[in-house]
């Protein structure tokens, strides 16, 4: 017996009868043979960790526009803070750790450089909108391997498209990346808010506190926990009043961080930037690199351009727009 079959039957042993099993999966985009060591949820998230897309995200805007500090959360910190939460709670429920991790370390890729800025910057200039979570499944599906896709299970690619808005994935362990999302964003955006003197511990109303924890580890602990207690066979969720405080928690940081201006100062420019690179490459679709000029001919300029800018980091954008519009001076 291979070491897959092995790991398949330990599956069948150990976890809950409301867990995916590795051997019953969905399949493919496209079917290929199994490994002899790895299971396919495995493999997917072997593939996610070693795509260029994965390795981009160290350089893209989580909440803080390019901090200068080393301690500030990126896209990538974020999303290893989705993971290791995820798998928290999928451990506890005994749902498919390596499915959950697998859609937790993907659910990001088609992020935009400079955060959300980015994301709506797109869906304005885009005639056919622009969505983050489909984005990451377009990078899976299309963009990475230079057009060939990483070939990722149903279950994993459904979990990524799910992981925010609309309809529940079909799988509890795709459920639980977005609630863990919220979890891990909501904890670690105070504190860069506390490091960067945006705001104070104590700036929480106390009853916010009080209710859901007096410091991060203690409300990351609490929330994963009232998860785990309240999640049914069917449901990944939090009971009714926590729900409310944390969202109670959630408006409180629209007030106090996400509009503040200190996290925002530098978003226009951001946002001008992305305008006049997508103007740029839609008038010369010509100068787009190879991959994109082929989406161009297939699917159009649009999706071609807002293809390529998506998959920049900050400091790539950067680069490109420099290499466009900032003047080069000759040097003696």
């Amino acid at each position: 017996m291979s070491i897959r079959l092995m790991c398949e039957e330990n599956e069948r042993k150990i976890l809950s009868p409301n867990a995916v099993l590795s051997a019953e999966s969905k399949g493919r985009l496209r079917p290929e043979d199994e490994c002899d060591v790895r299971t396919c949820f495995q493999r997917d998230r072997d593939r996610i960790i070693h795509s260029q897309s994965f390795r981009r995200l160290k350089h893209k805007t989580q909440v803080f526009l390019s901090p200068s500090g080393d301690h500030y959360r990126t896209r990538l910190t974020h999303t290893l803070e989705v993971s290791q939460i995820a798998r928290t709670i999928a451990r506890a429920l005994s749902l498919n750790e390596d499915l959950t991790e697998a859609i937790a370390l993907g659910h990001d890729l088609g992020h935009t450089p400079f955060g959300h800025a980015g994301e709506r910057a797109l869906a304005k200039l885009s005639s056919n909108g622009f969505k983050h979570y489909e984005q990451s499944v377009r990078v899976v599906d299309f963009l990475e391997k230079d057009g060939k896709g990483l070939n990722l299970t149903d279950e994993v690619r459904n979990g990524i498209l799910c992981h925010t808005i609309g309809e529940d994935a079909y799988t509890l362990e795709g459920q639980i990346i977005r609630i863990a999302d919220k979890i891990a964003y909501i904890n670690h955006d105070i504190d860069d808010a506390i490091r960067a003197d945006v705001i104070s511990e104590g700036d929480i109303p106390l009853e916010l506190r009080m209710s859901l924890g007096m410091s991060k580890s203690e409300r990351i602990n609490n929330m994963v926990l009232n998860v785990i207690h309240n999640s049914t066979d069917k449901k990944i969720l939090m009971s009714d009043d926590f729900w409310d405080r944390f969202n109670d928690l959630h408006s409180f940081m629209f007030t106090a961080v996400y509009r503040n201006p200190v996290c925002k100062s530098e978003e226009s420019k951001a946002v001008a930037m992305l305008e006049k690179i997508y103007e740029h490459y839609s008038i010369h679709p010509d100068e787009l690199p190879e991959q994109f000029k082929k989406i161009a001919e297939l699917e159009g300029i649009d999706r071609a351009v807002c293809d390529y800018i998506a998959g920049m980091s900050d400091t790539y954008s950067l680069k490109v727009f420099n290499q466009l519009y900032v003047p080069k001076f000759w040097i003696e």
